[in-house]
């Protein structure tokens, strides 16, 4: 009798940022040996619009576009809370079974790890790590992962050292939490072998917002993420994982902010709330506003007599692209309840702020702070310091002798300079050389015929089940 054979394994490893024109270079020594292995493929991936962390992964995981996952966004404005959700971390957000879930029904057992990739808490999968401060009752804040089940979270915090919060998003971020992430799939392979590893590694996406694409300094950071990549290829693969790597977007260079909800303040369509002297978004009482996610923002207009007027405005706005509206939002799959009633696309050198105060002197707290869950937006801006960079030093430092000696404070050390941001991501860009890429073993035929974002589903899907992908 022959011997039964051993269910295929997989990790997905998501290098975001990773496009061709990267590939292309002399960087990414070690990933590109692995996209040009013989047997491997590279293609690149359609974009989805908008091409942002949480839409794209919503993507792959599901194999449907967002008017069927539902997560139109890394945020949106729920219009029965009246308020802007950001960067929830619930699965429940996303709609429709995930790949593993399909996979499950004809390999039942299948077992998944999750490492870092968002919507990841309360999950159906076995394993998984998350970002997740915690929050004290006197305003404090924690950094911290959470992890399913709980109990690993101790172990491997003890054996991999506490993660590099500060190195995961803000001005210190760097290849720190990437390498950590790295480790920490090793240690769920060592520990635990599961069948599926998905593993985000962030580090692209910092300075390429930073500097933009086409600055020198990026080549450090590319090597530094080929090192952390390569060694992680080689440990799954030493241990009979094999390896798919994709990528949720690339980023183009840019050079004009486009702040919508100023030019809504300036027609009278805000609700400005004062509070100890400065401005506050009153988004439910707000006749028109934008929740601005990079280079999609969508536009939320609660007086349906005034679409027409502010479709016409943003249409006239320099570096807006493309408005969509209810009909126009079918074509790229991104019609859903959570979607605003117009979705305005900027073109790929511009970006949108959430920026809606006129004076800096009256911006909210949160404006000169790392804050990604209270601003009514994505804001890049705090990847940088207030300058000169000396100051700002000494402010963080007197900032930590107050927090030590435990008086409240405030981390107010974000500059209020959109023009700083160098790099976005979110609209599809015209050069296919700027799309995501996947590589590895699948399919047949040209590198040159790119692959729509949905089917890395069932590429997953069809690895797992042992099938031919």
């Amino acid at each position: 009798m022959g011997s039964t054979p051993t269910p295929p394994r997989l990790a997905v490893l998501n290098v975001v940022g990773l496009t061709r024109r990267f590939l292309r270079g002399d960087a990414l020594p070690r990933i590109r040996a692995f996209a040009d292995r013989p047997g491997n493929l590279h293609r690149v991936l359609e974009p989805v619009v908008p091409a942002v962390t949480s839409t794209v992964q919503a993507t792959f995981l599901t194999g449907k576009m967002p008017s069927h996952h539902g997560i139109v966004a890394n945020g949106w404005y729920d219009r029965e809370r009246a308020e802007h959700l950001f960067w929830k971390q619930s699965d429940h957000l996303v709609n429709g079974p995930k790949v593993w879930e399909v996979v499950r029904q004809l390999r039942p057992g299948l077992r998944v790890a999750r490492l870092f990739w968002w919507n990841n808490m309360f999950s159906s999968v076995d394993y998984s790590i998350t970002p997740r401060p915690i929050y004290r009752a006197d305003g404090g804040k924690i950094f911290d992962i959470t992890s399913s089940p709980l109990e690993i979270r101790d172990r491997i915090k003890e054996d991999l050292g506490p993660f590099p919060f500060r190195q995961f998003w803000g001005p210190a971020s760097g290849i720190e939490s990437s390498a950590w992430i790295a480790k920490s799939a090793q240690w769920i392979e060592e520990h635990c072998s599961p069948d599926l590893n998905l593993v985000y590694l962030p580090h692209l996406d910092y300075n390429l917002q930073k500097l933009g694409p086409r600055h020198s300094g990026i080549d450090a950071d590319l090597a530094a993420i080929d090192q952390v990549t390569g060694d992680l290829i080689d440990f799954l693969e030493g241990r009979g994982v094999e390896v798919l790597l994709v990528s949720e977007y690339g980023i183009t260079a840019v050079d004009r902010p486009i702040h919508l909800n100023r030019l809504f303040r300036k027609q009278g369509w805000l609700e400005i709330k004062e509070e100890v002297g400065t401005d506050t978004l009153e988004l439910g009482s707000c006749q028109v506003f934008a929740i601005a996610d990079h280079q999609v923002a969508h536009v939320y207009v609660q007086d349906p007599a005034l679409i027409d007027r502010v479709a016409e405005l943003l249409r006239e706005t320099r570096g807006v692209a493309e408005v969509l509206d209810q009909r126009e939002q079918k074509r790229y799959q991104l019609d859903h309840p959570r979607s605003g009633d117009l979705i305005a696309i900027a073109d790929e050198r511009s970006w949108f702020t959430y920026y809606f105060w006129e004076d800096d002197a009256r911006a909210p707290d949160y404006a000169r702070t790392v804050d990604i869950h209270r601003k009514p937006g994505y804001d890049p801006v705090e990847l940088f310091l207030e300058s000169p960079a000396l100051l700002s030093k000494a402010r963080i430092l007197y900032r930590l002798v107050q927090k030590k000696l435990g008086l409240r404070m405030l981390m107010d050390v974000i500059p209020l300079n959109a023009s700083l941001v160098r790099g976005s991501h979110g609209c599809r860009p015209e050069d296919e050389a700027d799309w995501p890429v996947m590589a590895g073993r699948f399919g047949e035929g040209t590198t040159d015929v790119p692959i729509h974002a949905t089917q890395v589903f069932e590429v997953i899907k069809r690895k797992l089940l042992g099938q031919r992908a």
